[in-house]
């Protein structure tokens, strides 16, 4: 009997990237195929059914997105186009198919007024048109298929890519000091665990479990850009200063949330995903990077 099929879109962004590698080491019991924009382009969204009728995925796990969050306020049809028009012929195509569909969207659904871990029903209320368009994808792709789940995430880095992690730690041994935002707080998601996290719903998904709709996932605890940026630099052992400044110190053409803390208990109440501390995970990725 032939495994069911997994569609992992976004192979060559940080979340693809280590699914990619995840999987070569640990996903047994599934055929699991990688796209990048030559497979299914996702800024071409009329070919993505012509997709669905060669591959009939069981699981279509789209890690494709648009996400210059400041080139997005004037980008915004790309944007717009990969963001929510293709998420939401991808979630049609889902229901077609009978397809389980595992999206990826953003703390930047949330205006950032927020002063407590956000609860995945909470009225989201974006600040910035990359928000926006992840906000109005999660809509489409919840009302085109019933059998969606939509990950929201935050902060996200990984040994692949472009990210904070490795932004910060080029910038330190280039220079002498450096200043960092200390008044936007978050918390940090490590791609690898979010990774490993989505097998294990994926197993759970197989094996019978029936939940669907959103969940929220990042590693634990709350720190600023700024604690996050001297983080990197002492398990780095580099000795650049970093200095904290206000967000109105440094301006950027799309808002930032003030506070996008994630409550991520429902994924570990419904799926038994366990949740790393992440100086733990910021420590295992520098030291792959430094590996």
């Amino acid at each position: 009997m032939s495994k069911p099929l997994i569609v992992v879109t976004g192979k060559n962004g940080q979340l693809g990237w280590e699914l990619e590698k995840l999987a070569a080491v640990a996903q047994d019991g599934f055929d699991i195929l990688f796209t990048g924009r030559e497979e299914l382009d996702l800024g071409k969204p009329a070919t993505i059914p012509l997709f669905f009728e060669k591959y009939k995925p069981a699981y279509f796990i789209n890690c494709a997105a648009y996400t210059a969050v400041d080139k997005a306020e004037t980008e915004q049809e790309q944007a717009y186009t990969i963001n929510t028009g293709a998420v939401g012929i991808i979630a049609q195509q889902c229901r077609l198919t009978k397809t389980t569909l595992i999206s990826f969207s953003t703390d930047y659904v949330f205006d950032g007024k927020g002063k407590a871990p956000y609860p995945t029903d909470t009225p989201t209320e974006p600040i910035n048109y990359y928000g926006y368009t992840k906000c109005e994808g999660e809509k489409l792709a919840l009302a085109n298929n019933p059998k969606t789940i939509i990950i929201r995430t935050s902060w996200l880095y990984s040994t692949h890519g472009n990210n904070f992690v490795k932004t910060m730690m080029r910038l330190m041994k280039e220079r002498a000091e450096i200043k960092v935002v200390s008044d936007q707080v978050g918390s940090p998601t490590y791609a690898a665990d979010l990774a490993g996290a989505i097998f294990q719903i994926v197993s759970s998904l197989k094996a019978g479990n029936e939940h669907y709709g959103i969940y929220h996932y990042s590693n634990t605890g709350v720190l600023s850009w700024y604690e996050f940026a001297t983080a990197i630099r002492d398990e780095a052992g580099l000795t650049c200063k970093v200095i904290p400044i206000t967000t109105a110190e440094y301006p950027t053409p799309a808002k930032r949330p003030g506070y996008s803390v994630m409550d991520t208990q429902e994924i570990v109440n419904d799926f038994g995903v366990g949740i790393m501390d992440w100086k733990k995970s910021l420590g295992e990725c520098i030291h792959r990077l430094k590996s």
